[in-house]
């Protein structure tokens, strides 16, 4: 009797244990308010958090505020805010709607790809040219505040 209740307690203990951890998806993970770390206009980084010099230091200024879905605010480097919504399309992709103003250069709609994503850091990469910087594709590593 107390080799099966032995068993029967390692078998539970096994079958719990082994549960895994639960994935949070990209829409839950991204529902911070985010902050520029490293920003690369093209193939050139033109902000690091902390540096000396930087080529925009505007971007010390950057948010990204995500926390209250699916309403977004988006503050730019030349520190121009925008208002509208976002959503997370099939966790690889954001989309800013209906921002107002409407950005330089788009009709109130910017699209990332997210590259990744952690608790405290999301990696986006612009997919269309941004008409601020000169054209090119941004990549911004941010960190939540």
């Amino acid at each position: 009797m107390k080799k099966i209740a032995i068993l029967l307690f390692a078998c539970s203990f096994f079958i719990f244990s082994c549960g895994g951890d639960k994935v949070v998806p990209v829409s839950e993970k991204i529902k911070k308010n985010w902050s520029a770390s490293t920003v690369k206009e093209g193939s050139a980084i033109v902000y690091s958090k902390g540096a000396a010099s930087n080529t925009r230091p505007g971007y010390s200024g950057f948010q990204l505020r995500l926390l209250s879905s699916p309403t977004v605010t988006y503050i730019e480097f030349d520190g121009n805010a925008f208002s509208g919504q976002y959503e997370v399309v099939g966790d690889t992709k954001l989309v800013l709607k209906n921002l107002n103003p409407a950005p330089t250069g788009t009709s109130g709609t910017i699209e990332f790809t997210i590259d990744s994503i952690t608790d405290t850091q999301l990696i986006l990469t612009r997919t269309s040219a941004s008409a601020k910087t000169g054209g090119t594709i941004n990549t911004y590593t941010l960190v939540t505040q």
